[in-house]
């Protein structure tokens, strides 16, 4: 346990402390990504970049890092159990978890109001929905059952719907329900793979854990199902009309082969945790180089 009334010595840092500070609690590496998928989704619906894209996508970006700040203070005792959380800023007394609440609560009303004023009702209800299922429901619920993060993969679908709805497309196209759907499967490797590399951390502050319940061969299996299930769905997009150009075709072709060659030493090798380290790395390679070629498939119309 912290001690919560520890006064916060924010005001102390210099500017390039305090930036990391704010960097730190609003996990920009994830949050970064969650923009890109929303800015993806505009670019899918939209066909295109447009000054109108700016306002909504600030919104969701300071919404996802009020969420962030938010998890930070959910996690404030259990991250000062982990080794590789005690360090964070509440744990480590960098921040109060008071100021770190208050923040939270601001990132997230000038985002939603953002978001509302860029995009409407309908992306800001896709937001604040995408914030209750991370804050209320995966959160706790990844403390009671070890298959949390199934229900929780969400998380990765709405953002890209939110961007879809903010170009001027339909909640029902059955575009943004595959892309949606590609997020959802993705995410869940993804953190899957996040949580065996840090098994141990998470059993030592009580969070039950997959390697309670799969030896390794038997996850090594199970990965790579998801795995390959990603793949699947990725190359699914093109049936959906999400892809216009032969030539993209192809290069997502390429990328899920290599995803699935990469990850068949699952199949061979899950005794150590590099293993899943690596497949970690290429999935969200992967995940990347798919945003990369419909980006350019968009931008540019190739034949």
């Amino acid at each position: 346990m912290i001690n919560e009334n520890i006064s916060s010595p924010v005001i102390a840092l210099s500017l390039r402390q305090k930036t990391d500070l704010i960097m730190e609690l609003t996990k920009i590496r994830i949050t970064s990504f969650v923009t890109i998928t929303t800015i993806f989704g505009y670019l899918c619906a939209a066909g295109g970049f447009s000054l109108n894209m700016i306002t909504p996508i600030l919104g969701i970006l300071l919404l996802a890092c009020g969420a962030a700040v938010l998890n930070h203070y959910q996690e404030r005792n259990t991250d000062a159990m982990m080794g590789r959380t005690k360090n964070r800023p509440i744990p480590a007394g960098k921040i109060s978890a008071q100021d770190a609440l208050n923040l939270a609560l601001l990132l997230v009303i000038v985002g939603s109001v953002m978001l509302y004023l860029g995009s409407g009702l309908i992306a800001l209800g896709l937001g604040l929905l995408n914030l209750a299922w991370y804050n209320a429901i995966y959160t706790p619920l990844k403390k009671k059952n070890a298959f949390a993060i199934i229900p929780g993969s969400m998380v990765g679908a709405i953002p890209p719907a939110v961007g879809w709805v903010a170009g001027g497309g339909s909640i029902f196209d059955p575009q943004i329900g595959i892309i949606a759907l590609f997020f959802f499967i993705w995410q869940i490797p993804h953190f899957w793979l996040l949580l065996l590399i840090y098994g141990d951390d998470y059993k030592q502050a009580g969070f039950p854990t997959l390697t309670q319940i799969f030896n390794s061969e038997q996850l090594g299996r199970i990965t790579f199902i998801w795995i390959a299930s990603t793949v699947v769905i990725g190359l699914l997009l093109p049936v959906f009309g999400v892809v216009r150009s032969q030539l993209i075709n192809f290069g997502l072709l390429a990328a899920g082969l290599w995803m699935v060659w990469g990850a068949v030493k699952l199949l061979k090798s899950t005794k150590e945790k590099k293993y899943f380290g690596f497949a970690f790395r290429e999935i969200n390679i992967f995940a990347l180089l798919v945003v990369l070629l419909i980006s350019i498939d968009k931008l540019v119309l190739l034949f």
